[in-house]
């Protein structure tokens, strides 16, 4: 591999169970290059000549010396080994945070942040500090104070921009306008830093969770999984000081979220213990936010809390746990009323029906029996999606083709695939893209027949050349 980073240098070292100066020798690199790389946590580029000759050094490894190597590595993966143990997001002022996000976030190279989970913090390390926070958050109990005099006009006006972002995202996805939304969370970040009216404040802050919330969807739709955490953490926190109980748990659905979807990067990793440890740390997720807010939110936002369970459950393997939390987010949803806040309409009961859809498909591909029930639940949420809601439309077809995939109707799926892919065309989802490739690869275990050929080929070309 041409990437490396310090630690591995150090695994590989470890693994070999040599010194540096015979390490050196056999790569025939210079001893202080090697003390370099064990020092370093960033990733280093190497040359061709030089990935060669560590190449070579791994080659002529024995057996147990690999293993060790690879064990060091899906130890490393599974959890990082260094971390900072009260990190700035949840010690520094929200205004400091999101200004560092912000700036941050608009001068990366995109292209880098999208190929890489490095910064992402999982496990223990973003579970213990968001539960220090919160138990210095835990006698905060702030009055609502009332919004007079000027200025209601223009938080108004703020506070539509960040729902047209919102809705821009649930329309289209990928990451459309998203330095826009980051513009607006750092001007509104500025506003807050200035005005010394509490009222004010706590609106801007609401309107800045708002923001970052979408900044952190975007981003996440986008593969840019570092930047998404930051955002959810930045909206975590600033909901909570807003006093905003439903986004505060919004936040955390969305971070549970995206523990769920994450995916080991690089050699040695065992993908499926991987996949278990995220969705604990969701479980997790889902737990604190039930146990602080579950008593102050909507039905709608005990139902949401409840998919992302479910989620958890599905992923770990898990039916009975899952038909539980599924049936608890159905009871929530059924008594739902008209107390919802408008960012939350998104979650309807075709995002209900889709997202335990989705689940039912994950189980399907270990047991093919979830196959039936998958495609009822995806084909209902088809019929109740608006028809503006393009990424959405896109995975339920997407999803209930290869649900129809994995139970042989080949025919049935070629035709379903093809409807997609109108939808797969109208947005530029990473996510869209993902389950595209999901689709694609489960045609190669369909055999050859012409529908399932038919299919490939259509898929091929998307795949290749992303929307």
């Amino acid at each position: 591999m041409n990437a490396w980073t310090g630690a591995d240098a150090a695994d590989l070292r470890t693994a070999l169970d040599l010194s540096y100066d015979r390490f050196a020798v056999r790569a025939n690199i210079h001893i202080n290059t090697i003390k370099k790389w064990c020092k370093r946590g960033t990733t280093i580029t190497l040359t061709i000549e030089h990935s060669h000759q560590l190449d070579k050094v791994l080659a002529a490894a024995t057996p147990a010396q690999r293993t060790l190597f690879t064990t060091l590595q899906t130890r490393r993966a599974l959890a990082p080994t260094t971390a900072d143990p009260d990190p700035g997001v949840w010690t520094s002022t929200c205004e400091d945070v999101t200004d560092d996000l912000a700036r941050k976030d608009l001068l990366v190279d995109r292209r880098e942040a999208a190929t890489t989970l490095f910064g992402v913090v999982v496990g223990t390390y973003l579970l213990e500090p968001l539960e220090h926070w919160l138990l210095r958050q835990q006698n905060r109990h702030d009055a609502a104070p009332m919004i007079v005099g000027t200025g209601m006009q223009e938080l108004d006006e703020l506070e539509q921009a960040a729902r047209l972002f919102r809705e821009w995202d649930d329309k289209f996805g990928g990451g459309l306008r998203r330095k826009a939304v980051v513009g607006q969370l750092s001007e509104v970040n500025d506003m807050i830093a200035a005005t010394t009216n509490s009222a004010t404040k706590q609106r801007l802050g609401h309107i800045r969770a708002l923001l970052a919330e979408t900044a952190a969807t975007m981003s996440w739709d986008s593969g840019e999984q570092h930047t998404a955490q930051g955002y959810y953490m930045l909206s975590i926190r600033s909901a909570r000081e807003a006093d905003d109980p439903a986004l505060f748990a919004n936040g955390l659905a969305g971070l549970a979220r995206q523990m769920l979807t994450l995916e080991p990067v690089g050699d040695g990793v065992d993908r499926i213990a991987y996949q278990h440890a995220r969705a604990s740390d969701a479980l997790e997720l889902v737990r604190l936010a039930q146990e602080t807010v579950g008593a102050f939110v909507t039905p709608t936002i005990r139902a949401l809390l409840c998919t992302r369970e479910a989620w958890a459950y599905a992923r770990l393997g898990r039916p009975s746990a899952f038909y539980r939390a599924a049936g608890r987010a159905r009871t929530e949803f059924a008594n739902s009323g008209g107390d919802d806040p408008y960012w939350v309409h998104y979650f309807d009961a075709a995002e209900l029906s889709g997202t335990l859809g989705g689940r039912l498909l994950e189980l399907a591909r270990t047991e093919s029996r979830f196959a039936e029930e998958a495609a009822e639940a995806i084909g209902s949420a088809i019929s109740l999606r608006r028809p503006d809601r393009w990424r959405s439309s896109a995975l339920d077809r997407l999803g209930i083709a290869e649900a129809r995939l994995i139970q042989g109707e080949y025919a049935e799926a070629r035709r379903l695939g093809e409807v997609a892919l109108a939808d797969v065309s109208r947005t530029g989802s990473h996510r869209v893209q993902a389950k595209l490739a999901e689709v694609h690869t489960r045609t190669a275990d369909c055999g050859t027949s012409r529908p399932v050929t038919e299919l490939r080929d259509m898929l091929h070309p998307l795949i290749l050349s992303p929307a």
